[in-house]
């Protein structure tokens, strides 16, 4: 199968081109410049394949959660990628593609969400697939959701960001963490092959973001009473 894989859900911006078991990847540290950076990584990758967008048989995307605007611009250049040749969509959580890129089986996935909360979720595989413990949520380091047993590995940039209040509150159950991982587009990819191989795509329509807050700031009260 052929399939291309975006994320932007991230101040990283990476796109992975999949045929079989190979992969062309580009990514970079895109700060807020996604959206000019996007179109050309994935002609690139493209180019680099010598493929036309409508030779792949799908276009997968980090559905988030994750940055608003980050998330707006891989839907819509999905969507219209998408719509230009009819191929199917298919989003991956940002959590998962975290965990799936972290090489344990008993995983914390954790995305500094700002305004004193993360994105969190964990995960156990079991038979090459990933069953969720503790589903998405959005949450205080603090009151993380807990988990059971020990051995647990914590990534992404929530166990930077918070790294005091996660390590207390989990203890002696993280046996190590990843704080600089990142969602990327290569696992997403991955994650999404049999999506697309057991006819699971989507129309393009439905290529739409996981958010998981509402609102996107602070109030200068709640600024004040975090302090």
């Amino acid at each position: 199968m052929k399939i291309l894989a975006v994320d932007t859900s991230t101040e990283f911006c990476s796109v992975a081109l999949r045929v079989a078991d190979q992969e062309i990847v580009r990514d970079c540290e895109a700060g807020q410049r996604h959206s000019s950076l996007l179109l050309p990584m994935i002609d690139e990758v493209l180019g680099e394949a010598q493929l036309e967008l409508r030779q792949l048989d799908g276009i997968a995307f980090g559905a988030g959660p994750g940055s608003f605007t980050g998330l707006r611009i891989a839907c819509g250049v999905v969507q219209g990628l998408a719509y230009s040749v009819n191929l199917p969509v298919y989003g991956i959580s940002s959590l998962l593609a975290l965990v799936h890129g972290s090489g344990a089986s008993k995983v914390i996935a954790a995305l500094d969400a700002r305004m004193g909360e993360i994105y969190h979720a964990a995960f156990v595989r079991q038979d090459d697939a990933w069953q969720a413990v503790v589903e998405a949520n959005l949450c205080r380091p603090d009151a993380a959701p807990l988990v059971d047993g020990s051995g647990w590995y914590g990534v992404g940039s929530g166990f930077g960001a918070h790294a005091a209040a996660l390590s207390e509150r989990y203890g002696n159950a993280l046996a190590s963490t990843q704080p600089q991982a990142i969602p990327h587009a290569r696992f997403i990819a991955r994650l999404a092959q049999s999506a697309f191989a057991q006819g699971r795509g989507l129309p393009a329509k439905e290529a739409l973001p996981l958010y998981l807050r509402d609102k996107v700031a602070l109030t200068v009260r709640e600024q004040e009473m975090l302090r």
